[in-house]
């Protein structure tokens, strides 16, 4: 991998110029982590007879924003701290192989928050102000996530807050914004679609566990080796979809979301694809699977309350 150059890693992820750059500095593959939380938050509400549909909008366009702006931080103070090269693979590349000046896509990031403090104005105006303290907190971890002395990206505690922040908080918001209130089951609920966005952090420390353990990170991934981190992420995937299962069993969810179960290939796809191969350039298929495992998975977890409410069925 160390002997390939700018352009054989570009040819070999792909990597157009143009447009394309500035897509790519999204990291589009990690924007599903935050369409998903506020699709079921807002379906669970609709379950239960309340559905906005500007703050289901302002709320979605909000998550995806900051998202977006955590992965601009990600690749900004990753350069500056000299993590990424121009053989880095699984990044933007924007900077590295770009040529984008550093402090544009500092910006950039920083507008992507205006703009999302905006939208979490106009939710606060037809809510409540408590939900800014939330949004305060989210951006803050959003931030600090690889931006501060001690970014939690370069800890053992990354895939726990990533699923914390992006599924649980964001489902909670998303159902309390139309409903005015948070239940144990919308709680309950959002566990299984946390797990799967930390597995997502998981899977990309697990292809850069080598680069990582060079520049002195201590994430999960190095904690466990390699070996035992892909068994840990195996042991998320399963996790989350029996989890899903006793939901359903229990009846906090409906016998619809079952259709989840269709997505069961991709994890497999991502658990197999990390055990046969060790660089990182061919694990990224294993990155691509595990993140259509979270968008396939919380897609349907979603369309299934929203069958649930237009054909209920029940034991």
């Amino acid at each position: 991998m160390q002997s390939m150059n700018k352009k054989d890693i570009q040819t070999a992820l792909n990597e157009q110029k143009g447009w394309q750059v500035w897509w790519r500095l999204l990291r589009p593959h990690t924007l599903t982590a935050a369409f998903v939380p506020v699709f079921i938050g807002t379906m669970l509400a609709g379950l239960d007879g309340s559905f906005h549909l500007g703050l289901f909008l302002a709320m979605l366009l909000a998550s995806i924003l900051i998202q977006a702006a955590t992965n601009m931080f990600n690749e900004y103070y990753d350069y500056v701290r000299g993590l990424d090269t121009e053989q880095s693979v699984g990044i933007g590349g924007a900077i590295v192989r770009d040529g984008i000046p550093p402090k544009k896509v500092l910006a950039l990031a920083l507008s992507f928050f205006g703009v999302a403090m905006i939208l979490g104005v106009y939710i606060c105006i037809l809510t409540t102000w408590w939900i800014a303290a939330i949004g305060i907190a989210s951006m803050l971890c959003g931030y600090l996530y690889t931006g501060g002395p001690y970014p939690i990206a370069y800890t053992p505690f990354g895939e726990l807050v990533s699923g914390f922040f992006m599924g649980t908080v964001i489902i909670g918001i998303s159902y309390y914004i139309q409903t005015n209130m948070v239940t144990s089951q919308v709680i309950l609920i959002s566990i299984p679609v946390a797990i799967l966005i930390g597995a997502i952090l998981l899977a990309n420390n697990i292809r850069d566990l080598e680069g990582d353990q060079e520049n002195g990170r201590k994430t999960l991934a190095i904690l466990f080796g390699r070996k035992g981190a892909i068994r840990f992420l195996a042991t998320l995937f399963g996790l989350a979809y029996v989890l899903t299962i006793i939901y359903i069993a229990i009846g906090l969810l409906p016998l619809w979301s079952l259709i989840v179960l269709i997505s069961l290939a991709k994890p497999k796809g991502a658990v197999q694809t990390f055990s046969k191969n060790s660089t990182p350039l061919a694990m990224m298929p294993a990155m691509k699977y595990t993140a259509q495992t979270n968008t396939i998975f919380g897609f349907l977890l979603g369309l299934s309350l929203l069958f649930q409410f237009i054909i209920p069925v029940s034991w």
